[in-house]
């Protein structure tokens, strides 16, 4: 009888312990709730630019010569045709002189040749009167004329070179205007290249002196990756904030994106441009800007995060090892949850499996981005919930195209059920409801990790002593290296 008794005694301490145990050892599961609100918010695409004015100009200069005047300085307001500059004029002067009377000894030499041919025409008429009478020769008639012929070919080929000097004295004279250097446009002076006494050699290429811009209107030049550059249209609206710009944004339309891309360690971006009005001079050439395109935007709308939504695939399945209960399957009170994760406790690979997908926040299909589904139906979290409800055909997706969702909806009794949603507009943060919740209702976006739960995964890691050896070990050894 006390031998009976005994092992009652005994078996009775080890069910308290094992349930003891086995108290300390179930985790809770405890969900992270939100609420449906209404609200208004934009599915962007963001990227970084930089300012430039989007009229400037480079001022060169176009001959050869030392900078003797620079009239400007950099921040300098301009008006166009304004003198900016001198050039050396000398040798473009005496260019001109020369060529101007190498003109007039033509000119002279011309009337010269002109008085010749009147008296050549006037002996040949006298000679041929004689002829007529058999008072001369035919010979000598004929030496008239040939006299006539060559004095018109003379004033011919004079005339000509009449014509080429003053071609030539037109570009010395266009020489000598290009060294006085005028403001094409106007505009700011917003940098300076040349300095006054430098020798500038434009034989090979017009060297730049000075650029002028303005600045009323700048355009925002931005690097849009590949990934991003198809949600891009010409006319989208864009807006824009500086460093030190304390929140204010500049807006715009996107004018043009330039077909050909730059390529820095094998990143491929293309360059988005779009104009802002800069009347009040506040930007300024090479600001970076945060650039944000506005691929959708709704106001007064319901709207949930994205980490509560799992779209549904193209067959209507829904994401593989999901938690939620499956159509027609009884519900299960927040209160059970307990026991659920007591019996998936039993399976260690499923409670892995599990545990995983809680932490994660159910989105465990983010991770299996590139490889193939397996099983039909199966839907996908994050950036690849927008990519798999996408068009197929090579289009880009509509921006707010309906789809359909799921997501779980917690009842004011603590029953947790999935619903089924529609969904437009949506970002990487947000998600428009078009139908299935309203506003105020709870759904579920994740499951918190209770700190039971962190301890006992922290007591099931291996104790190490100093230097990675086995619990009580590093005495020891220490004891033998001493010895």
């Amino acid at each position: 009888m006390f031998s009976t008794l005994a092992v009652v005694a005994v078996l009775a301490a080890a069910g308290g312990a094992w349930y003891h145990w086995s108290a300390h050892r179930t985790p809770k599961v405890e969900y992270i709730y939100a609420n449906v609100q209404r609200t208004q918010f934009e599915d962007l695409v963001s990227a970084t630019g930089a300012l430039q004015p989007r009229d400037y100009v480079d001022v060169g200069a176009q001959v050869s010569g030392q900078l003797r005047k620079l009239l400007v300085d950099v921040g300098s307001e301009v008006a166009d045709g304004q003198l900016l500059a001198e050039i050396d004029a000398e040798q473009s002067t005496a260019k001109v002189d020369a060529s101007r009377a190498s003109l007039r000894a033509q000119r002279a030499q011309l009337v010269q040749n002109e008085v010749n041919l009147k008296k050549a025409e006037r002996d040949l008429e006298r000679l041929r009167n004689l002829l007529k009478d058999d008072a001369t020769t035919l010979e000598l008639v004929q030496n008239a004329q040939t006299t006539v012929d060559l004095t018109r070919a003379q004033i011919n080929t004079q005339k000509a070179q009449i014509e080429q000097t003053q071609a030539s004295m037109r570009v010395d004279e266009s020489n000598l205007k290009y060294t006085k250097i005028y403001a094409p446009m106007a505009g700011t002076v917003v940098s300076i290249t040349a300095k006054q006494g430098q020798t500038l050699n434009a034989n090979q290429a017009a060297p730049t002196i000075l650029r002028i811009a303005d600045q009323s209107t700048m355009t925002v030049q931005t690097q849009v990756s590949e990934a991003d550059v198809s949600k891009l249209r010409a006319g989208m609206p864009a807006y824009f904030t500086t460093l030190g710009s304390q929140g204010r944004r500049w807006y715009g339309e996107l004018r043009k994106i330039e077909p050909t891309p730059t390529v820095t360690n094998n990143v491929v971006l293309y360059n988005a441009l779009f104009d802002v009005d800069n009347h009040n001079g506040s930007l300024m050439a090479q600001m970076t800007a945060q650039v944000f395109f506005v691929v959708a935007e709704v106001r007064d709308a319901l709207v949930v995060p994205m980490a509560a939504v799992t779209l549904q695939g193209p067959q209507g399945g829904r994401r593989e090892g999901a938690s939620a209960p499956a159509a027609g399957a009884p519900r299960q009170p927040a209160s059970a949850a307990p026991a659920a994760v007591e019996q998936g406790r039993r399976s260690p690979r499923a409670e892995g499996a599990s545990a995983d997908e809680a932490r994660s926040g159910g989105s465990r299909g983010e991770g299996r981005e590139g490889r193939e589904p397996r099983g039909e139906g199966r839907t996908v979290n994050g950036e690849q919930r927008q990519r798999a409800s996408g068009p197929r055909n090579g289009a880009a997706p509509t921006p707010g195209m309906p789809r359909k969702a799921t997501v779980k909806v917690a009842q004011e009794d603590g029953v947790i059920i999935e619903r089924e949603i529609t969904i437009g507009v949506s970002n990487r943060v947000q998600a428009q409801i078009l139908s299935g919740l309203e506003e105020g209702e709870r759904v579920v976006v994740g499951v918190k990790q209770v700190e039971a739960q962190r301890r006992s995964a922290t007591a099931q890691q291996p104790q190490q002593g100093p230097g990675g050896m086995g619990p009580g070990m590093g005495a020891g050894a220490a004891g033998g290296s001493r010895r």
